[in-house]
């Protein structure tokens, strides 16, 4: 279970964000605080994996906190999630080593997508002590190839008419691993092989099914409900 702090300074937003984080699966909330010093001494103390951190704070701003972690050598992961719209304040961030930057208001899927991501690409990262430029850009959420395309006004298979909380990038990954099995996938084997959680990858399979570029069979074995297999079929 990925540990996580929510730092917000109104407390009924930070119980909203709490009840978020609960509903995603492999996350759990160990704690909330409502102001910069209660955020530093909460990781500290409760030494979470992952902190949701406001900027806006009625003592000390969310950039301090993240400047005071990163100065006492933490290695606690943040997502910046705040009203704080102005470029200075997000560069500042990003220099502060923020995971994500979400942008108040937001609806779960925004969240739950971000999760997921940060999830996935630490799962994906720690599976090896050598990283391909494949899997920095995913942890990075950066992909050169996709900016040409979106350039160009083309799409890539896995980017056509994706549904709110879906990534362009996650869904190529999983067309990657139906266009190189020679036999169908349960969206656990297809999830085991994307190094994504199973969940998340059920989505992307049933997305590409009501694209036409997935096909789905049923198999029938014992009792229980059938198993859902899925294939490539571009």
């Amino acid at each position: 279970m990925t540990r996580v702090l929510v730092v917000d300074d109104d407390f009924m937003v930070a119980r909203i964000h709490q009840g978020f984080v609960q509903k995603v699966p492999g996350f759990t909330v160990v704690g909330a605080a409502h102001t910069g010093a209660a955020a530093l001494q909460a990781v500290e103390e409760l030494r979470p994996d992952l902190v949701l951190l406001d900027i806006y704070l009625p003592d000390i701003s969310g950039l301090e906190v993240l400047r005071r972690l990163r100065h006492e050598s933490s290695d606690v992961d943040v997502i910046a999630i705040t009203a704080a719209q102005d470029t200075e304040t997000v560069r500042v961030a990003l220099r502060g080593g923020v995971m994500h930057y979400i942008i108040k208001p937001f609806t779960f899927d925004t969240l739950r997508d971000r999760l997921e991501r940060y999830t996935e690409a630490v799962a994906r990262l720690g599976e090896t002590p050598t990283a391909v430029q494949a899997d920095v850009d995913r942890f990075f959420g950066t992909s050169r190839g996709a900016a040409r395309d979106g350039a160009r006004g083309g799409s890539r298979d896995g980017e056509a008419n994706l549904p709110k909380g879906l990534a362009g990038q996650t869904a190529d990954l999983i067309i990657a691993v139906l266009r190189d099995s020679a036999t169908d996938l349960s969206a656990a084997e297809c999830a085991e092989r994307a190094g994504l959680s199973r969940v998340s990858t059920r989505r992307y399979l049933e997305h590409l099914v009501r694209l036409g570029k997935a096909q789905v069979r049923l198999r029938y074995g014992g009792a229980g409900r059938p198993e859902h297999r899925y294939m490539w079929r571009g």
